[in-house]
């Protein structure tokens, strides 16, 4: 404001002053108000770690990593404190679990070792006197043989016809055709570049250093794209059963195609597991992993795609409810009370879900929920009111309240349980594999890692070796017979 402006208001008599200061006042309270507010946001944002919300630790400040460390150095040195009451080693009671021998039909080879001479007198024992005892003492040695690729060379040749003279040459066996390398060398190949994330080129130097061959970035490359339309028949299978399943476990995380952002997604069931490349985490995308009539249970954080789903046909993750609770908790007042006691009713729910996993009865688990869905009710009620005491958690718990049934499927529904554990830890491999390779370069990339990855997971959901599906998969692919299923 110019001075004229101040002293025309001055001019103008006591009741425009105070008219004039009483909106003064009015709008610098409207913003500091708004700058508070901002503040609060800004320093409840600077607070986020892995603690209390979904980003990974790699993500959280020094000053986190720094109580990280020093909350480990105290457990060490409770540790060493602990250590200097007990002796080394295993303690009275404890059972060993060294390995086992493997019987003698499994065994390869047996050598049998005698004593040169008598330990009392030193009488050297004769060969007619080194028989084999009845319990011999066992030990057994495993050792990897030379690795050496067999190299088979097919001969086509001309044979001459006497009648007509016509040459007429040999044809290759319909198997041969496809590949110069065979299904177990290939499937190698594809288990070591899908399952272990081995890169291309580390892949061409491994097998020149493990099997004495030779073997361009290029031919990797193609390995495992013929791999990957080998496996686009047992991939669309797969899927199928896995969107028959009654509950499915839903997530996503962020990927990489030619330096553009792309998400992967996945589906997960106790015994399978699909991918897919989409292009965003949208509502859309959700659709076209499970589909638009999908009628089971999807298991999933609160990311706003899931939010059009009937909350009495999903469970929402506790555990992701658990790191909410815990940044409410490292609030101020009346914040920091409903985050406390968030924290404790989602520890007593744990609890009582453990304990069920112990004694299967859906009867007592539904009685001990009772109470903490009560206390949980009461909780988001009073937190969701508007008041100035509350706008730091009313969106939470009104949301919360919004998919009430959302949170309660698993004590209802068997083979739900109350987290996203099972699609989290079928990403977490998926997570370091992009980490390492950035990603993929092609849309023929995104079709193997998706078929690859289903691939690798499902075969270790259902404990199957992933390198021997593949060797038979890529057989009876060459040879034109039927594809074994992954499921």
């Amino acid at each position: 404001m110019e001075r004229v402006e101040a002293e025309a208001i001055y001019d103008a008599g006591r009741e425009a002053c105070v008219e004039f200061i009483v909106e003064l006042a009015a709008r610098y309270e409207r913003q500091i108000a708004r700058l508070e507010a901002r503040v609060a946001r800004l320093e409840q944002e600077l607070g986020q770690n892995s603690r209390n919300s979904s980003k990974p630790p790699s993500s959280d400040p020094p000053s986190t990593r720094r109580r990280r460390r020093a909350a480990r150095a105290r457990a060490k040195e409770l540790l060493k404190a602990d250590r200097k009451r007990r002796t080394a080693g295993a303690q009275p009671g404890h059972r060993g679990s060294g390995r086992k021998l493997r019987p003698e039909e499994k065994v390869d080879e047996i050598v049998d070792h005698y004593p040169e001479s008598c330990r009392a007198c030193g009488q050297r024992f004769t060969e007619n006197e080194r028989r084999p005892s009845r319990r011999p003492g066992r030990w057994q040695v495993a050792e990897l043989p030379p690795i050496a690729v067999l190299v088979s060379e097919h001969r086509t040749h001309r044979l001459r016809c006497p009648r007509c003279r016509a040459t007429t040459t040999a044809a290759l066996p319909a198997q041969l055709c496809g590949s110069t390398f065979g299904g177990r060398l290939r499937a190698a190949v594809v288990t070591m570049s899908a399952r272990n994330r081995i890169s291309r080129r580390d892949m061409a130097e491994l097998a020149l250093d493990l099997f004495g061959l030779k073997m361009s970035v290029g031919t990797v490359d193609a390995i495992c794209q013929n791999a990957s339309v080998a496996l686009a028949g047992p991939h669309e299978w797969l899927a199928a059963a896995v969107l028959s399943a009654p509950a499915l476990n839903v997530d996503e995380t962020g990927w990489r195609t030619a330096g553009e952002g792309r998400t992967l997604w996945t589906a997960t069931t106790p015994t399978a597991a699909i991918f897919r490349v989409a292009e965003d985490r949208h509502r859309d995308r959700l659709a076209e992993l499970i589909g638009t009539d999908y009628e089971g249970i999807v298991c999933s954080d609160r990311w706003w795609a899931y939010e059009h789903l009937d909350p009495a046909c999903r469970q929402a993750c506790w555990e992701h409810l658990k790191r909410d609770f815990t940044r409410h908790a490292e609030g101020l007042a009346e914040q920091r009370a409903f985050g406390e006691a968030g924290l404790a009713l989602t520890g007593r729910l744990f609890g009582a879900w453990r304990s069920f996993c112990v004694h299967s009865d859906r009867r007592r688990l539904r009685r001990e929920m009772k109470p903490i869905q009560a206390e949980l009710r009461t909780l988001l009620t009073h937190g969701g009111r508007k008041s100035v005491r509350t706008r730091f958690h009313r969106g939470f718990a009104n949301k919360l309240l919004k998919i009430w049934p959302a949170l309660w499927t698993f004590v209802e529904v068997e083979g739900v349980e109350p987290t996203n554990n099972a699609a989290e830890r079928s990403l977490r491999g998926p997570v370091i594999h992009r980490k390492l390779s950035y990603g993929t370069r092609s849309e023929e990339g995104e079709r193997f890692i998706e078929r690859a990855l289903s691939a690798s997971v499902t075969c270790r959901l259902q404990g199957r070796s992933l390198f021997d599906y593949l060797a038979d998969l890529l057989t009876a692919h060459a040879r034109g017979q039927p594809l074994p299923a992954l499921v």
